[in-house]
């Protein structure tokens, strides 16, 4: 259409048989419709015409035509239907036979008839991409005329879709409530707004990260190789990611976690400056590089266990992976770049333990 594309691949439907009895035609044999009808459902759909007493259970018996009479269009317009007269007279010349895609199911919800309409998206689009783009089109068809709908009939997009709406919603204020709660938590660990907001850097570190990976999982040239015969690629499904909501999951799992290696570094550099004091900017460095080297194997160690226990879930395949795995995803990534909080962490301590020696009258070099 013109003013929309609509990503979708194909729209799903079932198929049906519409058997459209010819009055005008049945009367010149001298039959009427319900004879007609009668004929087709013993034939074609079949009759129940007495029960099969198993035990507790009653199994109808329903008599029709063989599947080889009834199989094609052309089988079911050879059903000989019997005249008054005596004559065979075929189907095909009493109606009309085609075959057509319908909806799926016939249902009814608040008393209107609802016919349901699947479609299926191409691959490279989220389902809301194609939801949008369908509306668009639709709206588009209906302001040119060219989509019509009568009195009472109406259309909405529901399913997914909808859950996603709703999800991201929710997703919406839950995000910034998460946000707000590690920086609180991190106020209530160390008493200083300033030490806070310099843990806090690194959730921006890991959330960085993890889009990075998000990004990457798009590029075709990205993990392309094998390792004993297996495919990387493959192995840890690496195909494009939309920002679902398994994936904004994954995100605030990894806000949580990515404080973990500041917390220990920022801890320490507290302790340490209790207990030294330095008084001069060389021995406020020296004193950064010192904790920082003395607390650089566990933050490793943490991050380093966080990422091995992850390769399991981004390789799992069956039931429940689709979900786990782009909740995943940018975890991983978060956690790759997060270790930059080691250097982070120590150098605005640093920047503003030498700000504060600088405003000190007892300040030196």
């Amino acid at each position: 259409m013109d003013s929309a594309t609509v990503f979708a691949d194909r729209i799903v439907g079932k198929p049906y048989l519409e058997i459209d009895v010819d009055r005008k035609a049945a009367a010149r044999f001298g039959l009427s419709v319900v004879e007609v009808q009668d004929v087709i459902e013993m034939s074609i759909g079949g009759r129940r015409v007495t029960n099969v007493v198993s035990g507790r259970e009653r199994i109808p018996v329903r008599v029709r035509y063989m599947r080889e009479q009834r199989g094609t269009v052309d089988d079911i317009k050879r059903i000989a239907i019997s005249a008054p007269s005596g004559a065979q007279v075929p189907l095909g010349q009493l109606a009309t036979i085609r075959s057509i895609v319908g909806p799926q199911a016939i249902r009814t919800e608040d008393t209107f008839l609802t016919s349901y309409v699947t479609f299926d998206k191409e691959p490279g689009y989220s389902e809301v991409e194609v939801v949008e783009s369908c509306r668009e089109a639709l709206l588009a068809a209906q302001s040119r005329g060219t989509l019509p709908l009568l009195s009472g009939v109406s259309w909405e997009f529901v399913g997914s879709f909808e859950h996603h709406l709703r999800a991201s919603r929710t997703l919406a204020l839950v995000i910034p409530a998460v946000l707000l709660v590690v920086l609180v938590l991190l106020y209530l660990q160390f008493r200083r707004m300033g030490t806070a907001f310099m843990v806090f850097a690194g959730v921006l570190v890991a959330w960085g990260g993890g889009f990075l990976l998000l990004w990457l999982y798009g590029q075709s040239w990205f993990a392309d190789f094998s390792l004993l015969g297996i495919n990387a690629r493959e192995l840890f499904h690496v195909n494009p990611v939309h920002l679902s909501v398994a994936v904004w999951v994954g995100f605030l799992a990894l806000f949580g976690i990515a404080t973990d290696d500041g917390v220990v570094l920022a801890t320490y550099l507290d302790q340490s400056f209790k207990e030294s004091k330095p008084r001069t900017r060389k021995a406020v460095r020296q004193a950064v590089l010192t904790a920082g080297e003395r607390r650089i194997r566990p933050c490793l160690m943490t991050t380093a266990t966080t990422m091995l226990a992850l390769l399991p879930v981004l390789s799992s395949t069956g039931r429940g992976s689709d979900i786990m795995v782009p909740m995943a995803i940018p975890i991983f990534g978060g956690m790759v770049v997060e270790f930059l909080t080691m250097l982070i962490v120590p150098v605005l301590y640093s920047m503003r333990e030498e700000r504060r020696l600088a405003r000190s009258p007892e300040a030196s070099t």
